[in-house]
């Protein structure tokens, strides 16, 4: 459960900043968004591979 300290006074839109940002770092929603389909090993596999070799070429490049 989140909680959010609100300081006397203080806006309501800027508690709900504080709310939202906790809740982004929390992954809730991308872990919901990740279990809606199923996706094979091999294939999830896969793109970890094709991530890898994008970042190590980007890494070479700025070298």
């Amino acid at each position: 459960m989140l909680i959010v300290q609100v300081k006397e006074g203080e806006p309501i839109e800027k508690a709900l900043k504080k709310f939202k940002k906790k809740f982004e770092k929390t992954g809730v929603v991308r872990e919901l968004r990740r279990r809606q389909s199923f996706t094979k090993k091999s294939v999830a596999r896969r793109e970890e591979i094709k991530g890898a070799i994008y970042r190590q070429h980007l890494n070479i490049q700025q070298d």
